[in-house]
């Protein structure tokens, strides 16, 4: 079975300015973000079971360039047609290059990514694929109704969701989807 190993991260606004060391994205020179940690800690464990280490990474909550459309689901390298990014170090590449580039804005709607993954975990039937969405966010969901619904309809497919929060909020939230 092939392991596909999937990152969205959230860029919505309740995250703080990206510029002001208290923001979850603040770019230290010296020391990894919140995300930076989040990704590294999850990201170098799961890589080692994706045989080609080429990871789709995907960014929800932003305003994007050039005309400030949001999105909730991109791709952090810029390219829609293909997100992978070259293993974990990649993917940290691209989180980097994004957070300079698109706006922080919201709401933070998980459905989008999880929707996302669904289709191509729909797409085998034969059990020789398993796909991991790692969604790394500061807790808050907008979507909370479409979100349920996306992960009981993705409770029959060949994936699995890992949610990792970051910063002081309240993760009740999560407490509910894990149920």
């Amino acid at each position: 079975t092939q392991i596909n190993f999937t990152v969205a991260i959230d860029f919505t606004a309740s995250n703080g300015n990206p510029a002001q060391p208290t923001s979850l994205h603040y770019m230290n020179p010296y020391q990894l973000n919140a995300y930076g940690m989040a990704l590294k800690a999850v990201g170098e464990i799961v890589q080692d079971y994706d045989s080609d280490k080429m990871f789709p990474a995907l960014g929800f909550g932003a305003k994007l360039p050039p005309d400030g459309r949001i999105s909730h689901e991109f791709a952090l390298n810029g390219n829609p047609q293909n997100p992978y990014c070259d293993g974990i170090e990649g993917v940290m590449e691209a989180y980097y290059r994004s957070l300079k580039s698109v706006q922080l804005y919201g709401p933070t709607n998980f459905a989008p990514v999880i929707n996302h993954v669904a289709r191509y975990a729909s797409s085998v039937k034969d059990g020789s694929q398993y796909f991991v969405l790692l969604i790394v966010t500061d807790g808050v969901i907008s979507d909370m109704a479409q979100t349920k619904e996306s992960i009981v309809n993705a409770s029959k497919l060949p994936m699995s969701i890992i949610i990792v929060g970051v910063g002081p909020a309240e993760f009740d939230a999560m407490v509910e989807l894990d149920g």
